[in-house]
């Protein structure tokens, strides 16, 4: 059984062939898709795809998304998570965090109201009970500051720091505030020396699969600029590549595929705490 801990499966990429999509990974073994929102406007979406595909889902507003939300959306979030507190597919407030790698949002104004974004639905985390899902990119060491600051008092945190690409240290810090570290199609490329590095010597328990579906696709599907200038159709990354993924991942930390399958499992219901009664059903 593998869990893809983040597909973005309500992509308009896949609005030609969704559902046959999903049973043919199911069919390969991927039993279980997280299903991130990322804005107001997907929350529904969403929702009603993972009771559809019997997956699970979470909700929260994107660092991309930030500079069109309104802070209105955070009341209504907080509105949604009470709400649909008893759905057991609600696993998670995601994709929450921060993101300093696109210029436009490095500007002093949009760095502030992306903190005041994700401190906030940080707070509404904690306020319902709910593990949250991270996007880290260039942003690691912000988010672990805002993480120590507001789990003051005993509150110990739950969930994922998706697609990481930090370093060590700052690994082990999401690993010992309580978070697990996403691993998926970037580990493939052996250009990635830090990465590979990462996923080969961190603690076993420490690792969730995931594949960004449609990003962050592995190196088997990746065109170079010149090979789509030459007519070469980019691949389309999907929980389909899943199983490829994590046997890449065993080889790096040599160990057997059932053993890597185990282990990722377990850890994706330790972030996910309501997944194990999901995938008891």
């Amino acid at each position: 059984m593998w869990i893809d801990t983040h597909a973005h499966l309500d992509a308009a990429e896949f609005d030609p062939d969704r559902s046959a999509l999903r049973r043919a990974a199911h069919a390969a073994g991927v039993d279980h898709c997280v299903i991130p929102a990322v804005e107001r406007a997907n929350w529904a979406a969403v929702r009603e795809l993972a009771h559809a595909q019997a997956d699970s889902y979470c909700l929260g507003i994107h660092p991309l998304y930030v500079p069109q939300a309104l802070e209105s959306d955070l009341a209504a979030l907080d509105a949604e998570l009470a709400q649909h507190h008893g759905d057991p597919r609600l696993v998670a407030v995601g994709e929450i965090g921060l993101d300093f790698f696109v210029p436009a949002l490095c500007e002093p104004a949009m760095r502030q109201r992306q903190e005041f974004f994700y401190a906030e639905q940080l707070r509404l985390a904690r306020a319902h009970g709910l593990p949250v899902v991270l996007h880290v990119r260039r942003s690691a060491d912000r988010l672990l500051k805002y993480l120590r600051a507001l789990g003051q008092g005993g509150h110990r945190w739950s969930g994922i720091a998706h697609a990481f690409n930090g370093s060590q240290a700052q690994a082990l810090a999401f690993f010992g505030l309580g978070l697990k570290l996403g691993f998926g199609g970037a580990l493939t490329y052996e250009r990635a020396l830090q990465l590979r590095r990462l996923a080969r010597t961190l603690p076993l328990d420490a690792l969730v699969l995931e594949t960004d579906a449609p990003d962050i696709a592995p190196h088997w599907l990746y065109a170079t600029r010149a090979q789509r200038a030459a007519g070469q159709v980019q691949g389309r990354n999907s929980p389909l590549e899943l199983p490829r993924i994590a046997a890449e991942l065993a080889g790096l930390r040599g160990i057997g595929v059932p053993a890597l399958e185990a282990a990722s499992s377990a850890n994706a219901c330790q972030a996910l705490p309501r997944l194990a009664g999901l995938l008891a059903v």
